[in-house]
């Protein structure tokens, strides 16, 4: 039986995940309508799409409301690296809760299932390890990252509301530290950090004692994740992590990558930033048991294709 296209809005899809969700969903014979201000967003990660007659682009902030017609909303406009979402965090926190409310909205006068990207930050700097959904976590509503982790924490109210209130269908996602090709280079993030460091023969930089652990889930796996959730029965919502459950020190992470790359970096210490979380590894029982999902892709081959990536960009300076 072959399953009929469907009319999909990604917002933040010139992102980083965003342009990498499109790539899925074109592949599988869906119409993609791409939104997208490029706040943070680059046409680079969709122009191999522009003349696919399935895609089209329209230029939008999500702040103002938006009329246009789909089958589904993948909602992930949203700056997500603290280098971008501190530099507007009125912006920030104004695309999370206007944002929220305007795709809510269009969801619910068409009728249509909507997808919010949230984020293992509404667990702040956490009490439980690993953090299960059911976690209401440890955030500061007023520090510097506040405006984006308080502001995803309201997109997920809104989203319950609109639920409870309307009928609207939901699925919300709790997305752990994603990594791959297309990263935006000026993000600030660890693994984009240590791998330009390695390959240009800079120092690494490592922020407290570089003992605070992540967990670093593949683009791709991400991706396959959020479309199974998408896909799943009306009545499972979540939220539900989409992360990678193998939990590893900074520190580490940065010896994997300049071993990789075959640096000489020395290491650098630096202050720990404000309210940076000490650990963060996502139980993802809930995403197995309903989703048949786990990632599969391994860190040093996911490392391995990224620092490709980023050596291509260099290489073309």
């Amino acid at each position: 039986m072959i399953t009929p296209s469907k009319r999909i809005i990604v917002t933040g899809g010139a992102g980083f995940v965003g342009s990498h969700l499109i790539d899925s969903l074109l592949a599988r014979g869906d119409e993609v309508l791409c939104v997208d201000n490029f706040y943070t967003g680059q046409k680079a990660n969709i122009a191999h799409h522009l003349l696919d007659a399935k895609f089209e682009l329209i230029r939008h902030d999500v702040t103002f409301p938006l009329y246009l017609e789909t089958d589904e909303i993948y909602h992930l406009a949203c700056p997500a690296a603290p280098i971008h979402y501190q530099r507007d965090p009125v912006q920030t926190l104004k695309t999370s809760v206007h944002g929220s409310i305007n795709m809510l909205g269009l969801a619910k006068r068409l009728g249509v299932r909507i997808l919010q990207a949230s984020t293992s930050e509404v667990y702040g700097d956490p009490e439980v390890h690993p953090q299960t959904e059911s976690y209401w976590g440890n955030v500061n509503p007023i520090g510097l990252r506040s405006c984006y982790d308080e502001g995803k924490r309201a997109a997920e109210t809104l989203f319950f509301d609109y639920h409870r209130q309307h009928g609207l269908e939901i699925k919300v996602a709790r997305i752990f530290n994603t990594y791959g090709p297309r990263m935006h280079v000026n993000d600030g993030r660890v693994v984009s950090n240590f791998i330009l460091q390695a390959l240009q023969g800079q120092p690494i930089t490592l922020y407290g004692d570089g003992l605070q652990t992540r967990s670093f889930c593949y683009v791709d796996d991400l991706v396959a994740g959020l479309i199974k959730l998408m896909d799943s029965p009306a009545e499972f919502t979540g939220p539900v992590n989409l992360g990678n459950p193998s939990e590893m020190t900074i520190k580490a992470l940065a010896e994997t990558i300049v071993e990789i790359v075959g640096a000489g970096s020395a290491v650098e210490y630096r202050d720990l930033p404000s309210d940076d979380p000490k650990q963060r590894q996502p139980d993802i029982t809930l995403a197995r048991a309903k989703l048949d999902w786990a990632p599969s892709v391994a860190l040093r081959s996911g490392l391995e294709k990224t620092i490709a990536y980023f050596d291509g960009l260099l290489s073309a300076q």
